[in-house]
């Protein structure tokens, strides 16, 4: 499991499914966003763990992603809450996941500076992901395509 700083804190809120199956989908789905959020923390658009839950074909979104926030000296402080899983496997076998990210108790701070900018209160701070994942010869859930909604969770 990726370890996140003292400062910055996800909450998974009801990441839990009976199936084995959809229980792995939801795991290495919760572990794909850790591994980015560790990564700012970190600086590291490089991370090992970003490349070990995403595809080549997410790979560089997401790095692109943290070099968002690691080329302006940014890391992340706070607090999101990501609720409200849905998962299914689709009828080609894949994984299928949305998930709601609210980064409203989250923030970005400056790491020369430290000035801290909030995330705004507002409905687009309400992000839902829209996940595929295909299972690799690993045995692992890796992302294979992923959407972002801004605004489309309440």
């Amino acid at each position: 499991m990726t370890t996140l700083s003292k400062d910055f804190k996800a909450d998974f809120e009801s990441w839990t499914n009976s199936d084995p199956k959809l229980q792995a989908i939801l795991n290495d789905g919760r572990e794909e966003l850790r591994a980015k959020y560790a990564a700012i923390i970190e600086a590291d658009p490089e991370s090992k763990a970003v490349a070990f839950y995403n595809s080549d074909a997410t790979q560089a979104t997401a790095r692109k992603w943290i070099r968002q926030f690691t080329d302006d000296g940014d890391s992340i402080i706070g607090k999101v809450r990501v609720f409200d899983p849905q998962v299914r496997l689709s009828d080609t076998g894949s994984g299928v996941l949305f998930y709601c990210v609210d980064e409203r108790q989250a923030s970005t701070k400056n790491r020369k500076t430290e000035k801290v900018v909030k995330t705004p209160d507002k409905p687009e701070s309400l992000i839902q992901y829209r996940l595929r994942l295909d299972r690799s010869a690993e045995g692992v859930w890796k992302t294979t395509s992923l959407t972002t909604v801004p605004g489309a969770c309440n």
